[in-house]
């Protein structure tokens, strides 16, 4: 019975993550986990956290936490907001910065919680078109004076923007905020955060999901102007004033201080992917420049769905997105060089048959 909805809920098409069946053991690329476990330090950290004090609640304002970052990027504390997960931060972004009379841009291939927030929140959008060879034109965002959000890398496509390309955004856009959503930066993309100091209209948005190994503590922050920031913390508490339990605080201190473990994982990863695209391009996909812990790949010959059902039937998950322009192209996140030479395997096969 849906007569009990809003009418809000009634108009939203929800998210819908990569698929985890439990049915039989996978190789699960296609979620764009880290393949390697977190910090050693993490894991011994959280056991030091486990005790009587989490009859307590957290620390609202999470100080030890925005004070790590602050320190780990060399900016003000004041100009760091955590949230849970960087989901939560966007979410709380959309409602803090975006109007309802304002068209929002982004890109037409891109994050599909983008368009999920805008219906929540009623933000009206306008989807802006990769070119061909599915790369952002920034020219394409300076029309107009307004709202901005772009993925850097990209997803699914993994492509990647440099700094000059994304100060171009803020300054042909100085009356709004441009806000750049780097899940995936470390894996090889150039960070904006050098820019805060100089443009108030930027928001940084990261996570310790991917490059830290700790998707399963929901830990993302944003980074910007200090009334920017403000704007965050007073949408935070006007919905949830604990969105990190102690857990997510002192894991996520712990994975900054451990700078070698980060170094080594994100290096292991970013040489797979790219042993395992050259790979891909010699079984004659199409494979787009990466700078993510993914993939993004087509094959001439074969059908990316028969890909995916096939590689799904012999215990291998990847994304396949049913969408114009992409619905021949599969995302392929980095698993260990083990996982993905079982890929590499099993698809040279397919394509060889």
């Amino acid at each position: 019975m849906t007569k009990y909805w809003s009418s809000t809920v009634h108009r939203l098409d929800p998210y819908v993550p990569g698929e985890q069946p439990q049915d039989q053991p996978y190789i699960k690329l296609n979620t764009n986990e880290n393949p390697y476990p977190p910090s050693p330090s993490v894991i011994a950290r959280l056991k030091d956290t486990a005790g009587e004090k989490l009859r307590l609640y957290p620390d609202p304002e999470c100080a030890q936490l925005k004070q790590a970052i602050a320190h780990y990027y060399k900016v003000s504390s004041k100009s760091v907001f955590v949230g849970n997960g960087s989901d939560e931060v966007l979410a709380f972004a959309f409602l803090a910065f975006f109007e309802s009379d304002k068209k929002l841009r982004f890109p037409d291939i891109s994050y599909s919680f983008y368009p999920v927030y805008c219906s929540l929140y009623d933000i009206p959008f306008e989807k802006i078109p990769l070119n061909a060879a599915l790369e952002i034109n920034v020219e394409d965002y300076q029309l107009s004076n307004g709202p901005i959000i772009i993925p850097n890398p990209n997803a699914p496509t993994g492509i990647a923007l440099n700094l000059a390309e994304i100060e171009s955004l803020l300054e042909a856009n100085p009356d709004a905020v441009v806000i750049i959503d780097e899940a995936y930066v470390d894996f090889g993309a150039q960070s904006a955060i050098s820019l805060i100091g100089k443009y108030p209209n930027l928001v940084v948005t990261q996570t310790f999901s991917k490059s830290r190994s700790l998707a399963g503590l929901r830990c993302g922050f944003a980074m910007g102007n200090e009334n920017l920031i403000e704007a965050l913390e007073r949408v935070k508490n006007s919905f949830n004033s604990y969105p990190l339990d102690q857990f997510a605080i002192k894991g996520a201190v712990a994975a900054l201080e451990d700078e070698d473990y980060f170094q080594e994982m994100r290096l292991k990863v970013i040489t797979t992917r790219n042993r395992t695209r050259a790979a891909l391009n010699k079984l004659g996909f199409k494979t787009l420049e990466s700078s993510s812990n993914f993939l993004f790949i087509s094959h001439p010959k074969f059908p990316a769905k028969n890909l995916y059902e096939q590689l799904k039937s012999q215990g291998i998950l990847v994304r396949y997105f049913a969408k114009p322009r992409i619905d021949n192209y599969l995302r392929v996140s980095i698993g260990t060089d083990e996982e993905m030479d079982r890929l590499l395997s099993v698809i040279s096969g397919l394509v060889s048959a």
